[in-house]
């Protein structure tokens, strides 16, 4: 996609410099350009990749602490950091029961 993208605004780029209409060209891409940014179709398209980037940062943002955490605790003590595990957000993590705990014993 990148390429992609390189490509077309190197062709556009190689078009402006080599063309004999000059600014006149320029200004007309220009306003298309310009058209098109300000589709109320395009800035719903705008609206839904700021949204899910926000989101995904919200949802990045906990795991993200938690491996700096991980890290600054692996440079202060020298220990080795352990090894990730895959994130997934509907995981359920049971933490076993405490050895002093009696797996009999009703608790309510």
């Amino acid at each position: 996609m990148r390429g992609k993208v390189a490509f077309v605004a190197g062709a556009g780029l190689g078009y402006l410099l080599g063309a004999r209409a000059g600014r006149g060209q320029f200004d007309k891409i220009k306003a298309w350009a310009d058209d098109v940014w300000h589709d109320p179709r395009v800035q719903g398209y705008v609206a839904d990749a700021q949204a899910q980037a926000t989101q995904f940062a919200k949802d990045q943002g906990a795991v993200l602490r938690d491996k700096a955490f991980e890290a600054a605790k692996q440079a202060v003590t020298g220990t080795p950091a352990p090894p990730p595990r895959p994130v997934d957000p509907d995981e359920i993590i049971l933490e076993p029961l405490p050895d002093d705990l009696d797996p009999n014993a009703r608790r309510f």
